[in-house]
């Protein structure tokens, strides 16, 4: 029952909301274990289930989740206690599918593979099919209980197929999905078998979240490098839909947290530890026994701090809390093995009967114990080798009522982005590491008091609540964008009004581009000829009588010639530089274009040939164009932006222009320009209807020089000054096959008219000149 993400509820007729927020993690906050006494229902624990928690209460939100252990009797008692006391709906999985799944592609490859741990990733396919599988029950066992209006909102990297699965089985559904872990470069992610599945898989959600913006831009990159999909400002065109990628950095409960001090359990708490700590000065860290969090290295790190500083010996202690996990995986047991070791051999070394450097627990704290730690550490040493977030630094700061203390972070923690006053340390580094604690020990009150007013004022304002909200209206937004863009889509009625109004017309001008427009892109320009099909719609459509058909072009004119030249058209080349009018044969220049600057050019679009493999330079009579088609997608987007920002100031004093098109920037004399050619040859013509198809920014001149009536349609699902939008080139030939059909759909077999005059003649009619621009429904 969404209370607070774009507008208000609609009541049902019992008062409450008809929608809800349903989340789903691989996790319920309930875990369900089988005891001698019968069935136990406990709260989770982890950061997700905690960062979540209240938010979810405050909304009475559903929950999907795993219940943590494999149930194969009674499931139908648990079930319904489940969702009537907890609002939690299970997914029960069978003990050998959820170990392949959960241990096994979750842990064993994802895990490693998306903290950028490359050497330590293991791919199985059982284990890939496990997860796929698990992926699929969580997607049938949420569309059974999801409402029409209802917001799915999933949850981390063990989920990340399910977006497209509900998209396929909820196709109107509002789907969100939030990664609480690193997302990898594409060198690091491409490892791994079925990346390209995995990136499909979230590109069913409407909104996708980061912690961090190097998160979300890594993987808007590989949505470039493999599936060709670019992005304005982290808007993704897929389909028909808007996929907003944005950044929402996880939040704590901050109100919670900064009463935490009062309450009794944890004041009992606080004086166990000053006793066990003594005098001495306190350190703490807590972490899950995971190779990601770099505890071996803080544990170096404290020794390093003994040998250099002896001066802290006996009068420091550092509280190292690892909680277990997985500790029937070899990995993690030797890692268990090598954090005991260690802080044996540091006890030994430094340790006497009076005092010892280490307090090692290797346990779950509870929440007083936890909350205690928070209010007495004098330092809390937060150094994950990689880390999407980490909760850990944000709660110990949010619990420091009295703004003492001081963080020290890791950079390779997400929290560092938004933590600026923390003491920022490379988590590899012992040595680093070392210099901040001693800078930590010996911080001024005043300084510690400043640094952390200033994080906590954030972290107040940006706490969980915000967090989930600004997600949630995000959500909202990127949904209203996908609506909007649906309504510019060329709809079955507007056909049917387009070719209405073709037919009851007396001269109609169409204009049609080619590449992309009539024709599927293809890598090789030269590998674009015309189907049989295409070259038969033109040639029909320039023989009914009242047509002005021309096909206008940024090719060269040799290849209109050759494609075209035997077709009653009007051809038109190089975006409007030369053309061929009806009837001739001959070409001729479209107005005054100076060519001398291709000289200083020239050397520059050469110079990315050598940078970007695959790309060439394309010499037409009054352009020049750089394409990238064959190159690596990546490579070249990121080529052809530095490359436009390098032209645009070189030719800002030229009688030049630069083109961004499809895979290709063109800098072509300054008339040769769509919209110049149509204002310039056939703006003043009398004409009962005007239909402009086009697929790329070289075509939004032409659209934005129409008068308001004409029908201009844009190929490609994207922003545009055109007044429509279809989704590929086969949509574009369907309106056309319409037009001949008619609006009754008889087939019209029309005798040859008379030629009409060339474009550029006399004007023909006297109807009232058309000349005002045509400025679309949206940017």
């Amino acid at each position: 029952m969404v209370q607070s993400a774009g507008p208000s509820p609609a009541k049902g007729e019992k008062g409450e909301t008809d929608f809800a927020l349903v989340l789903v993690a691989n996790r319920l906050p309930v875990t369900v274990r089988r005891t001698r006494e019968g069935t136990e229902f406990r709260p989770s624990t982890g950061g997700l289930v905690s960062g979540l928690g209240a938010f979810s209460k405050e909304i009475e939100a559903k929950w999907v989740g795993w219940p943590g252990q494999t149930i194969s009797r009674g499931r139908a008692g648990i079930e319904r206690r489940l969702v009537s006391e907890f609002r939690s709906y299970p997914v029960f999985l069978p003990e050998s599918l959820a170990r392949k799944y959960y241990s096994g592609f979750s842990n064993r490859t994802l895990w490693p593979l998306f903290h950028s741990l490359a050497a330590r990733v293991n791919y199985a396919p059982s284990e890939w099919e496990a997860y796929r599988e698990v992926n699929e029950r969580f997607a049938d066992r949420v569309a059974r209980i999801a409402g029409p209006r209802d917001v799915i909102w999933v949850h981390d990297y063990h989920l990340l197929l399910l977006p497209s699965a509900l998209r396929e089985r909820l196709p109107d559904a509002r789907i969100g999905f939030f990664l609480h872990i690193p997302f990898p470069p594409y060198d690091i992610l491409r490892i791994m078998p079925r990346h390209r599945e995995l990136v499909e898989g979230l590109l069913g959600a409407d909104q996708i979240g980061f912690h961090t913006y190097d998160y979300a831009q890594t993987f808007l990159r590989s949505c470039r490098r493999l599936l060709s999909l670019d992005n304005n400002i982290g808007q993704i065109l897929v389909g028909d839909r808007i996929v907003g990628v944005d950044v929402f950095p996880m939040g704590v409960d901050f109100a919670r947290l900064a009463k935490a001090g009062e309450d009794p359990a944890v004041q009992r708490e606080i004086v166990r530890v000053r006793r066990r700590a003594g005098p001495c000065r306190l350190v703490f860290s807590l972490s899950r026994l995971d190779y990601t969090k770099g505890i071996p290295e803080q544990l170096e790190a404290v020794r390093t701090l003994l040998q250099g500083h002896p001066e802290w010996r006996g009068r420091l202690v550092y509280v190292c809390v690892v909680v277990p996990s997985r500790e029937g995986v070899d990995r993690y047991a030797n890692l268990k093995r090598e954090i005991d070791e260690l802080v044996g051999r540091i006890n030994s070394r430094f340790g006497t009967i009076d005092w010892m450097p280490i307090q090692y627990m290797y346990r779950r704290l509870s929440e007083p114990e936890l909350h205690a730690l928070y209010c007495r550490a004098d330092v809390a040493l937060v150094t994950p080798l990689r880390d999407g977030m980490n909760l850990i630094a944000k709660e110990y700061l949010a619990t420091r009522t009295d703004e003492r203390g001081v963080l020290v972070l890791s950079e390779m923690a997400g929290a560092a982005r938004e933590l600026l006053e923390a003491l920022i340390v490379n988590p590899n580094d012992r040595e680093e590491i070392a210099g901040a604690l001693h800078r930590a020990l010996t911080m001024p009150v005043a300084e510690q008091v400043a640094r952390n007013r200033a994080m906590r004022a954030r972290l107040r304002e940006r706490d969980v609540q915000h967090w989930a909200r600004r997600f949630l209206e995000r959500l909202d937004e990127i949904r209203a964008r996908s609506q909007t863009l649906a309504v510019r889509l060329l709809t079955q009625l507007t056909r049917r009004e387009i070719v209405a109004h073709y037919s009851r017309a007396g001269r109609r001008l169409l204009l049609l581009d080619y590449d992309g427009s009539l024709v599927p892109f293809v890598p090789d320009p030269s590998a674009a000829t015309p189907p049989r099909a295409v070259r038969d719609l033109l040639a029909a459509l320039a023989r009914t009588p009242g047509n002005e058909v021309v096909l206008i072009s940024g090719r060269r004119r040799g290849d209109l010639e050759a494609w075209f030249g035997d077709l009653d058209l009007t051809l038109v080349g190089e975006h409007g530089a030369w053309v061929r009018n009806r009837g001739s044969s001959r070409w001729e220049a479209a107005g005054a274009n100076v060519t001398s600057w291709k000289d200083r050019i020239r050397p520059i679009l050469q110079l990315f040939v050598e940078r970007v493999p695959g790309s060439f330079v394309e010499e037409k009579d009054f352009s020049i164009a750089w394409h990238y088609r064959g190159s690596d997608v990546e490579s070249g987007s990121s080529a052809a932006k530095e490359l436009i920002d390098t032209l645009v100031n070189l030719t800002a004093n030229l009688d030049a222009t630069v083109l961004g098109g499809n895979r290709v920037v063109e800098v072509a004399s300054t008339h040769a320009n769509k919209g110049h050619f149509f204002a310039s040859r056939l703006a003043d013509k009398d004409w009962d209807f005007i239909l402009a198809i086009g697929d790329d920014s070289t075509d939004e001149h032409l659209f934005a020089a129409l008068p308001p009536d004409a029908y201009s349609i844009r190929v490609g699902v994207t922003a545009s000054a055109a007044r429509f939008n279809v989704s590929g080139p086969e949509g574009a030939i369907a309106l056309l096959n319409g037009l001949l059909i008619g609006p009754r759909g008889a087939k019209k077999n029309p005798p040859r008219r008379p030629r009409l005059d060339p474009v550029g003649g006399a004007g023909r009619g006297t109807g009232t000149k058309r000349s005002s621009p045509q400025r679309g429904l949206h940017g």
